[in-house]
């Protein structure tokens, strides 16, 4: 039996998570889960898991949640803030940390566990873009294991085994192009919300089927990639594929190039990451050749989707530039959500705060975190200027 926690259970990684762990109930056990305020669907979580602790982030939800396990008779911990979830994810039970919330919030737990010898299974973009030398070091002292949960990582992870990382001349991350893929500059001044928020292929979360409709998902992963595979940026490349049924390739020095194919859904990647180094049967559909009729590749267009730039400048420049651009990205696109800047604005905003970051090369973890709160005030200052 594997003791598992989840960071974002309530989430749609968190919750397709935890349906692979219904369906492994006898090799899966869930020690602690979190949300932020969704506390009605975590209490079905804890009537159907029985975890230990859980954490909810937002306290005055968390005395609500609390109160009403009380009445149950239920012995469930029940914590609360960022403390909180250090708590769930050095539960010493923990075999295995699933790290599925959205945004900066992951890395502080991600490396508590990592120190803790716990091993990871990411689905947390923002831990490897924004802490990435400070969480690949902290994993290589503690032996810890790092299973990427992305599709497109996974198909990475998966189409590297049993080669050798000299061997690899590129990795090819694949990308749908999201809903507004063909479309020009001029076309995406018109973008509304709910247009954004219709992804063709993926069931993601707001802040992710944002990032994907801009691209700037596809570039945090280039970044995320840079530090799980140790690859240098001219070894990373990117191609639209909108079928999205090659998750990503590895190109290897004799040209010979290995995909991984499967049909979109986030269960595979998360059961090969529960279960590595085994792989297990599933009554998950398979893809049927006899119904794919084409699979298509295009260059992606980095003049009307200038965030998959950026994140190559980001990287390029390293240092704390990728944690500036994320936390950038993390206030443009929440006030995207909110309707207060338009759809062009989200890599405007970016651009803008990148050009005023001193980047600070070799940072600890306190000058990730400083420099995190310093791009968001100076992002939502920009968005501020924009409005008045």
């Amino acid at each position: 039996m594997k003791n598992i926690s989840i960071l974002g259970s309530t989430g749609s990684i968190g919750t397709q998570a935890l349906e692979v762990v219904s369906e492994n109930s006898d090799a899966l056990n869930i020690v602690g889960l979190t949300t932020n305020t969704s506390i009605d669907l975590l209490e079905k979580q804890i009537d159907a898991y029985a975890p230990r602790i859980v954490c909810v982030m937002d306290g005055d939800a968390a005395l609500v949640l609390e109160q009403r396990l009380k009445k149950k008779g239920s012995s469930v911990e029940v914590v609360t803030g960022l403390d909180g979830l250090i708590a769930v994810a050095t539960a010493t039970e923990n075999k295995l940390l699933l790290t599925a919330v959205s945004g900066m919030i992951g890395l502080q737990p991600t490396l508590a566990a990592i120190n803790a010898g716990i091993d990871i299974a990411l689905a947390n973009k923002e831990t490897l873009v924004a802490g990435g030398q400070i969480v690949i070091d902290a994993a290589a002292a503690k032996g810890v294991s790092l299973l990427p949960v992305d599709s497109e990582h996974c198909a990475i992870f998966q189409c590297l085994m049993g080669n050798k990382h000299q061997e690899i001349d590129r990795i090819i991350i694949t990308a749908s192009g999201g809903p507004f893929r063909g479309q020009t500059r001029e076309q995406l001044e018109s973008v509304t919300l709910a247009q954004a928020l219709k992804h063709p292929n993926w069931s993601m979360g707001k802040k992710i089927t944002i990032d994907s409709a801009t691209l700037m998902n596809k570039g945090l992963e280039v970044i995320e990639a840079k530090w799980l595979f140790n690859l240098s940026i001219d070894q990373i490349d990117v191609v639209v594929h909108p079928q999205s049924i090659i998750h990503s390739m590895v190109e290897f020095i004799d040209h010979s190039t290995i995909a991984q194919l499967g049909l979109p859904d986030m269960a595979l990647p998360i059961q090969i990451a529960f279960f590595y180094p085994d792989r297990i049967a599933n009554n998950r559909p398979a893809l049927d050749f006899n119904q794919v009729r084409e699979l298509t590749f295009e260059e992606p267009d980095r003049i009307a989707f200038p965030c998959l730039q950026l994140a190559y400048e980001a990287l390029e420049r390293g240092g704390t530039m990728a944690c500036v651009l994320n936390a950038a990205n993390e206030i443009s696109v929440a006030r995207f959500l909110n309707q207060e800047i338009h759809f062009l604005d989200i890599p405007r905003i970016n651009r803008l705060v990148m050009e005023k970051h001193q980047v600070i090369s070799n940072p600890n973890l306190d000058d990730v975190l400083a420099v995190d709160n310093w791009a968001r005030q100076i992002a939502g200052e920009t968005v501020r200027k924009s409005l008045n």
